[in-house]
């Protein structure tokens, strides 16, 4: 009956405050105005047609991939040579600079180990598994048990989500990095438009559709100024072009219609991630910053074989079963308000646990000073 009083009152207090100032969440992320945009009921749908900026971007990057095959099989003409590859067992594989790839040594050793490899590394860089060999180097071939491959494979699930986000969104991609369990992407949306986890269900099954077409990850060295242009769509890519790169090129890669500023390295293609699950979002700020623009950040998780993902969902569904804001609510402890997202208000039974461990903590530290 006290927390119903409470929670009554505490709801007139925000029908009142949205009286007042309904037009200030415009930092929420815009998730209450998504409804009619995203169609909460129902989720959203890929886009038809789809974003102009993805063909024109496409075109540009397919003219300039043309023009960089033909300098590449030109150098593998003339300037290829005999070299060492050092493995980890200290064997010496015989191959030749700008042709031999770390996934053609791989498959020289065992057709299992090079469909089993995650991700090269080269003189201690990693590197992708399709690009040629330059010099004399030492090879490693790292699995998805290795952190740095892990890293590397949600990087590439990144970009399939991202991939997944430009078709049903149609927004601007932000930022989209491997973190210590998975991945994310942030999203620029005009006009407050929010994500909801109703839209999960398209984006995992786009995601699934790209993961079976096997899309091969191409790397690509592109001029600064002529990235310009390509990303001249999207304010936030060419914010990092003029404040993070410095140097005259750098690099891009591609899998299907996505063309992503990256420095890589990625899998061979899509096709490797064997299960993928979207299962988190929430809003941000550009660079964290709250005096720019609002974000939608939508979370993923990926795995080699689905056993794993089924592993991670049962792990998941227990801690959020140990959590200790869904026990405190269960046993009558507190309750939480949207008014006061980040303090609990205590019913008597955690207003007695709170209260004793204060005095217990009184009593200890005055024993201390005596």
């Amino acid at each position: 009956m006290a927390e119903q009083t409470v929670v009554e009152k505490m709801s007139e207090l925000q029908v009142d405050a949205g009286k007042k100032g309904g037009a200030e969440g415009g930092k929420d992320g815009g998730k209450k105005k998504a409804k009619n945009a995203a169609g909460d009921s129902g989720g959203r749908a890929e886009l038809s047609p789809p974003p102009e900026y993805i063909d024109e971007r496409l075109a540009l990057y397919t003219k300039l991939k043309a023009e960089h095959d033909a300098l590449m099989a030109e150098r593998a003409a003339k300037d290829s040579r005999a070299i060492k590859v050092t493995l980890p067992d200290g064997k010496v594989v015989d191959a030749e600079s700008w042709k031999t790839t770390p996934y053609q040594v791989a498959c020289g050793i065992s057709q299992g180990l090079a469909d089993n490899t995650v991700i090269a590394k080269v003189n201690n860089s990693v590197w992708d598994l399709d690009r040629p060999l330059e010099d004399d180097c030492s090879l490693q071939l790292l699995k998805f048990d290795d952190e740095e491959a892990q890293a590397v494979y949600w990087h590439s699930s990144a970009h399939i989500l991202g991939e997944a986000m430009e078709r049903v969104y149609g927004g601007c991609l932000c930022y989209g990095p491997p973190i210590e369990s998975g991945f994310y992407y942030d999203m620029f949306l005009e006009n407050n438009e929010g994500v909801s986890s109703n839209d999960f269900p398209c984006l995992e099954n786009l995601c699934k559709k790209i993961m079976k077409e096997k899309q091969p990850f191409e790397r690509l060295e592109i001029k600064k100024e002529t990235l310009l242009e390509m990303f001249k769509y999207n304010t936030f890519k060419c914010r990092i072009l003029n404040e993070k790169v410095t140097t005259p090129t750098t690099t891009v890669y591609r899998c299907g219609p996505l063309i992503d500023l990256c420095r890589g390295p990625h899998v061979r293609h899509t096709g490797k991630i064997k299960a993928l699950k979207v299962h988190k979002n929430s809003s941000t700020y550009w660079e964290g910053k709250a005096d720019m623009e609002t974000l939608q950040r939508i979370y993923g998780i990926s795995f080699p074989d689905p056993k794993m993902l089924k592993e991670w969902e049962k792990f998941q569904e227990e801690a959020k079963n140990r959590d200790h804001r869904k026990l405190g609510r269960e046993q009558d402890l507190f309750f939480f308000h949207d008014l006061s997202p980040g303090s609990c208000f205590f019913m008597p039974k955690g207003a007695f646990i709170y209260n004793t461990l204060i005095e217990f903590i009184r009593v200890s530290q005055s024993r201390k000073l005596l």
